[in-house]
């Protein structure tokens, strides 16, 4: 038997329950795993509220990464052995597989090994948010050394990795955030500039700090119409990427009327962890950032496993700065 979270509605936090389930042995190509710690995503979130571009195969379970040890292999899987450590990396999809549980099965191809040094807790908050950053900014985006790059609502998981991921390769990272209360933090966390968008102006404060160039690349998840505001701030022949849609209106393409010289499109991590190669050098990108120490991931707040309900109103009120985790059999705030 396994501990598991389900939930049976669409609906807030108190739909998600712990449940005992049976869980059969690993089939070929896949993994049991002994979970010890779960990263928490706004994709689940939204994934629970039926706001996500998936809908759920009622009950259903949730969850896209993890850390824990291999208990059991599948037939054909030979690159683990049990008793492995291991993360989970978001390369399924969650009416297939999920992470919330204490053991679980998950496909060979979404297992990656986890080096000695890095404890649970900080291997799950990695994934989800270094493999996007990674493959959107340097994989898919083109950053080099020396170029600004915009990174707007800063403060969550994926923003903090981007941070870092920027300062890794010489990049200049700009953070954005609606309220002063996080500019510290994401000074803190490595920003080259912050802006307040509730107090500056975007565009002329990006001018300003690129002595009007404008950025190489803008790195966006709230989507929505303020891109033509993103637009304004972009160099010539820059990207905008966005990765979500925290605002629910319409996305148009970059407002015609002033013909911005730049590319628009969706960014998704599915690209880099569906593609092998493009997995492996992102996982060897991520092992060497956290073996360094350049790649530190920001755990805002644990939660154990039966406070799931918790975890996930604690997201849902934007007042953390970095990941939040689920751990299997404890509780722990992380200052």
């Amino acid at each position: 038997m396994a501990r598991q979270v389900q939930f049976d509605q669409l609906g807030g936090p108190e739909v998600l329950t712990v449940r005992e389930v049976a869980i059969d042995a690993p089939g070929p190509g896949e993994v049991l795993i002994r979970v010890e710690a779960i990263g928490v995503n706004r994709a689940e979130v939204m994934f629970r509220e039926g706001s996500y571009f998936l809908q759920p195969a009622l009950p259903s379970t949730l969850g896209y990464e993890a850390a824990g040890t291999v208990e059991a292999l599948g037939a054909g899987v030979t690159v683990f052995a049990e008793g492995d450590s291991v993360g989970v990396v978001p390369a399924f999809s969650m009416n297939d597989y999920g992470t919330y549980g204490d053991h679980v099965i998950v496909p060979a191809s979404a297992v990656v090994p986890r080096p000695s040094n890095v404890d649970p807790v900080t291997a799950a908050a990695v994934w989800m948010a270094y493999v996007t950053a990674y493959g959107a900014l340097i994989d898919e985006g083109g950053l080099r050394p020396g170029d600004h790059v915009l990174l707007t609502a800063a403060a969550g998981g994926v923003g903090l990795a981007a941070i870092q991921t920027a300062r890794r390769i010489g990049a200049v990272p700009i953070a954005t955030t609606r309220g002063a209360d996080k500019r510290q933090a994401l000074l803190d966390a490595g920003a080259a500039h912050v802006i307040v968008t509730d107090e500056e102006a975007l565009p002329a404060r990006i001018k300003e700090i690129t002595h009007g160039d404008g950025v190489r690349l803008a790195f966006d998840p709230v989507a929505g119409p303020r891109v033509d505001t993103l637009a304004e701030a972009i160099a010539p022949g820059g990207k905008l990427l966005v990765y979500g849609a925290l605002d629910p209106r319409p996305t148009p393409l970059p407002n015609a009327a002033f013909y911005p010289d730049l590319s628009t499109s969706m960014f998704t991590m599915f690209r880099v962890t569906r593609d092998g190669e493009r997995l492996r050098r992102a996982v060897a990108f991520v092992n060497a950032g956290l073996s360094d120490g350049s790649l530190t991931p920001v755990v805002d707040r644990t939660f154990d496993l039966d406070d799931v309900a918790e975890a996930h109103g604690y997201m849902e009120s934007n007042a953390q700065t970095g990941k939040i985790v689920l751990t299997v059999g404890h509780h722990v705030d992380a200052s």
